[in-house]
């Protein structure tokens, strides 16, 4: 059972955790009232480890989520040790299939002192780190292979079959750069795609991005899916030549 002192030492705990993360996070309580979420929540938590190991002793009963804006999520968890403190996990995409996550290592969630603002510095150099390439990786493998990962200092931008051109992106700045020049989040596999139906619009919107990128310490690259050309690093992504285009027709 969790009284209200502990319901509220969690949530607390997780709104000033949250304050302190690189990039935009924010936090929500889940209360033990809240069964089906909770249940859903745990069948997402990504690990095999510690925190795994805990769920298997202690069913989930209550948890705090936190969540960036390109969808990541951390869960805060209950220690079950004696020990002050709590667990924190990654929470695994949604709607990804099976076949994504094979071959990519859990990002395993590890145990925080009771001190937010020190267990901010472990959570972004330990946990995130190994969040954010798990992420990528999963999100790269939806795909079939055709999107290179990025890297917190490098967007690779892949060319699509049907003219748009796709990232998946590993750092938040860059994503707030994308999404201020038209790029839009694939809710099912987290990737970011702009459309290539306007191809001056879309020319422009690359020559603008590579210049902000690069304002942040970002280099962009631009490819041919796998196998074709190699990505090359650049301080701005090159112009594609404007012309009409009639919309492809999309399959699935």
């Amino acid at each position: 059972m969790h009284d209200h002192d502990t319901s509220k030492r969690l949530a607390s705990y997780a709104d000033v955790l949250a304050g302190e993360l690189p990039d935009s996070w924010t936090s929500s309580h889940l209360p033990a009232d809240a069964k089906d979420d909770l249940a859903e929540l745990a069948d997402r938590i990504w690990d095999l480890d510690l925190v795994a190991a805990s769920l298997a002793e202690h069913p989930l009963q209550q948890a705090a989520v936190l969540s960036r804006q390109d969808g990541a999520q951390l869960v805060l968890l209950d220690r079950h040790d004696e020990r002050d403190g709590f667990l924190i996990a990654a929470v695994a995409p949604h709607a990804l299939p099976d076949e994504a996550f094979r071959g990519v290592p859990e990002p395993n969630g590890i145990a925080l002192a009771d001190d937010p603002f020190l267990s901010a510095e472990q959570v972004t150099g330990d946990l995130l780190a190994r969040y954010d390439a798990a992420l990528a990786q999963v999100r790269h493998n939806a795909l079939g292979g055709g999107i290179q990962p990025s890297q917190p200092d490098r967007v690779v931008l892949t060319w699509q079959p049907d003219g748009s051109i796709a990232t998946a992106t590993a750092d938040d700045r860059a994503t707030a750069v994308l999404m201020a020049h038209g790029f839009v989040q694939d809710p099912q596999s987290g990737i970011y795609r702009l459309s290539g139906d306007d191809t001056q619009a879309q020319a422009r919107a690359l020559r603008e991005i590579g210049p902000r990128l690069d304002a942040l310490g970002i280099g962009t690259a631009l490819q041919h899916p796998a196998g074709r050309t190699a990505p090359t690093t650049a301080a701005s992504v090159p112009p594609v030549p404007a012309g009409p285009r009639t919309p492809a027709t999309r399959s699935r």
